[in-house]
């Protein structure tokens, strides 16, 4: 839990097709999706028999407070508490955790940044203005923003007295999808090693989710939604409240400027790519409602914000199939006279299809994305053809 410096530094580089859009040129410095990845593995090896298995009998809860209430009941009182991370190619979660300001997510949603955006549930946006503590190894930090006014807080709760089928419920920002709310269950209490437990649940959650809370079905939290395992379906999982609590207790505060600088990672290199963004006329917009383009814009943001990770790590195929997805997703649901974003968007995946490397696959994509964005801030801006 102790302030360590990593090697790296940040480097700016312009060949990343799921980076911010071109206005936006620093490119993300951390993965959006976890560093418990290898933690994961065991895990899900665990769930098979292979490893460590599920704890025998979790300690009991020392009080029974709250009424059992519906997935809607805790999401209505608990979402005004829930929080969206920006930075730089980087999208997350969070959950104000006092009245003050302090935040608690997922180490790897902060790591590396300097230049990290509070959203709070007025859309209002904050600056992070210092890391209050960290603890890598279980992907937990607490961050804090300045509070404008007290800020409605969520409840912790007793970790170690959950038990394999209670109901839990998540809320954070799959794939920008903001305050999407699951329910589900507690599938297994995981022992990966001595110094780390998972919870395993099978509340959907995806990237964005990342930092998002869990909660027992008396809407207290009871764990840090932090990883899902690709090998399977369904199979996700969080860091327990209890190692939270251990963080709340000295905090050692640390300017966000000298975390991010001690936390960025050197990036492997990422392929040559030659950019073919095309140029839309203004005219492609035509019979495109407000509401079509903000669809449009929206979506594109959230996919390059979740996409730009797991590009800059490696994960090619991942970041395309997010872009393909987001693609035939705005398709789906752009009116019927919004024409020409539906064709740019169909000739973006014929020709990303067409092609045999992830890597070209995902910058054919994002070129699709770029040349939308282009003409549609050309519109809001007034510029004549």
């Amino acid at each position: 839990m102790n302030h360590r410096s990593l090697p790296g530094e940040l480097h700016d580089d312009d060949r990343r097709p799921c980076a911010a859009p071109p206005s936006r040129h620093r490119p993300p410095r951390r993965p959006g999706w976890p560093r418990l990845s290898g933690l994961v593995a065991a895990a899900a090896l665990a769930a098979l028999g292979c490893g460590a298995g599920s704890s025998g009998q979790p300690a009991a809860s020392a009080s029974q407070p709250a009424a059992v209430m519906t997935p809607a009941q805790i999401a209505a009182r608990a979402t005004p508490a829930v929080v969206t991370i920006r930075g730089d190619g980087s999208l997350g979660a969070g959950f104000l955790i006092r009245e003050d300001g302090w935040i608690a997510t997922n180490f790897h949603v902060i790591a590396g940044i300097p230049d990290l955006k509070v959203v709070l549930w007025d859309e209002s946006e904050h600056p992070v203005l210092e890391v209050l503590a960290f603890d890598e190894e279980r992907d937990l930090a607490i961050v804090r923003i300045h509070a404008p006014r007290k800020l409605p807080l969520l409840p912790l709760g007793d970790s170690l007295a959950v038990r394999p089928g209670d109901p839990v419920v998540a809320i954070g920002h799959p794939l920008g999808l903001a305050d999407t709310v699951s329910n589900g269950l507690v599938s297994a209490v995981r022992v990966v090693d001595p110094a780390l437990t998972l919870l395993q649940i099978s509340a959907p959650i995806a990237p964005g989710s990342s930092g998002g809370p869990l909660f027992n079905e008396r809407g207290e939290v009871i764990g840090v939604a932090a990883a899902v395992a690709t090998q399977g379906q369904n199979l996700n999982f969080g860091v327990p409240a209890d190692y939270l609590k251990k963080l709340l207790v000295r905090p050692d505060p640390v300017p966000l400027s000298t975390f991010a600088a001690e936390t960025a990672e050197e990036e492997s290199a990422l392929p040559a790519v030659k950019r073919s963004v095309p140029h839309h006329a203004l005219t492609v917009l035509r019979g495109c409602t407000e509401g079509d383009l903000l669809v449009l814009a929206r979506t594109m943001d959230g996919a390059i914000q979740v996409g730009s990770p797991l590009y800059n790590e490696g994960d090619f195929a991942s970041c395309y199939h997010i872009y393909e997805g987001a693609a035939l997703d705005m398709e789906r649901r752009l009116g019927r006279a919004c024409r020409g974003p539906k064709q740019a968007l169909a000739e973006g995946r014929r020709k990303a299809a067409g092609l045999d490397d992830n890597a070209a696959q995902a910058w054919a994509m994002r070129d699709a994305f770029d040349g939308l964005l282009d003409v549609i801030l050309r519109k809001v801006h007034g510029d004549a053809e």
